[in-house]
């Protein structure tokens, strides 16, 4: 496996574990709907929560977060609605981005509640 993919997951379980240590529920990692995926979906406080995950060894080319750009929003927005729809759920759902930075453990992470909202498309 690359190395940028072992930092990802490295990245991901991360934010996990801070997600657990929060007191959040984590329903799915990794869901998949057809070639889309919601890295984390999780529960708190009756409220669906998706998290999108960007990790990097370092800023030095701008913040994690920065990479949800509009067509990874449009294709988050699309999964969570195929995730509400196979599992039925009936909760508010908010979308957060957990930036996880740093080439190892400790690793500093930043956590951007409702850091997008839904578009709306024509």
């Amino acid at each position: 496996m690359a190395s940028h993919n072992e930092l990802g997951k490295e990245g991901e379980n991360a934010a996990v574990k801070y997600l657990l240590e929060k007191g959040y529920e984590i329903r799915h990692r990794n869901w998949h709907s057809g070639h889309r995926d919601l890295d984390i979906v999780a529960q708190k406080d009756g409220e669906l929560v998706i998290v999108e995950v960007k990790t990097r060894s370092d800023a030095c080319f701008g913040q994690p977060e920065d990479a949800v750009d509009r067509r990874k929003i449009r294709s988050i927005v699309a999964s969570t609605d195929a995730y509400v729809r196979k599992f039925a759920i009936d909760l508010p759902v908010r979308f957060d981005i957990i930036t996880v930075v740093g080439n190892r453990p400790p690793f500093h992470i930043a956590h951007i509640e409702d850091a997008f909202f839904p578009p709306v498309w024509n």
